[in-house]
């Protein structure tokens, strides 16, 4: 079951993080935009999965993720409407669907996984490599979730607190705050599988010790300072928590 489960989870994460493109993100109110966004989670999770010839799963997926994002889509233009971000809670509530939908397909079809291409025992035998394909699988929707789907949650988190950004001051690198974001979490990632967590607080101290220097100079005011603030704690505690999941989703992989 568990393997079943990473490679749904894996599936969810390229489609929703990776493989969906700007203009499904901003067609998603148009049904054949949000039906191609099911479409490529559909497909990435048929190959995770090996291609197994079981259409349950993937029909459970399919219908519970276009039902979620038509919800989502929904309200986020009613917030939209009236002026006001759709906020974390839409984003959390959003992927605790399609994990619920994820889990509940892997307990009703454990066996699909070994259905699959990548658990055939002739090509095993060829490639042994394989049988550690679950792990890797992990692995890879863990980079996704810390760094990519970080991303998202944390900018969803601080919308409301978004500073205007002044052309005449502002001399940030263009996309270089999103950048440091997903370096910060990718290190945050790596020092918690490599089984060094200490390495964190230096990683945190390294920022704080940065953005002082820059309000020492007059670089920043108090509401620059803040906002950085929040979303620095934001970033890194998603990613400690991503981290950490990862981690224990390994663990039970060698485990089993």
């Amino acid at each position: 079951m568990l393997e079943t489960a990473v490679a749904l989870l894996l599936g969810h994460m390229l489609g929703d993080f990776i493989l969906q493109t700007g203009a499904m993100v901003a067609g998603k109110n148009r049904p054949a935009f949000l039906l191609a966004h099911v479409g490529v989670v559909l497909l990435a999770t048929w190959a995770a999965l090996g291609f197994p010839l079981t259409p349950w799963p993937l029909l459970l997926i399919g219908i519970s993720h276009f039902g979620t994002d038509l919800l989502k889509q929904r309200y986020t233009a009613r917030r939209r409407a009236r002026h006001r971000p759709a906020g974390f809670a839409a984003f959390a509530i959003d992927q605790a669907a399609h994990l619920a939908a994820i889990w509940l397909a892997a307990s009703l079809w454990p066996e699909t996984w070994a259905a699959g291409l990548w658990s055939e025992p002739a090509l095993l035998e060829r490639l042994p490599g394989l049988s550690r394909l679950p792990e890797a699988m992990a692995l890879a929707a863990g980079v996704i979730a810390t760094v990519w789907a970080g991303g998202y949650a944390v900018q969803e988190l601080i919308a409301g607190l978004r500073l205007p950004a002044n052309p005449e001051t502002d001399t940030s690198l263009p996309l270089g705050g999103r950048m440091i974001g997903r370096l910060e979490r990718l290190m945050i990632l790596m020092l918690v599988l490599a089984e060094q967590p200490d390495g964190i607080g230096f990683l945190i101290a390294a920022k704080s010790i940065l953005r002082f220097n820059e309000i020492s100079k007059g670089d920043g005011d108090r509401e620059a300072s803040e906002y950085v603030i929040i979303g620095t704690l934001a970033s890194f505690a998603w990613a400690i928590a991503m981290s950490y999941g990862t981690n224990a989703l390994l663990h039970a992989l060698r485990a089993g």
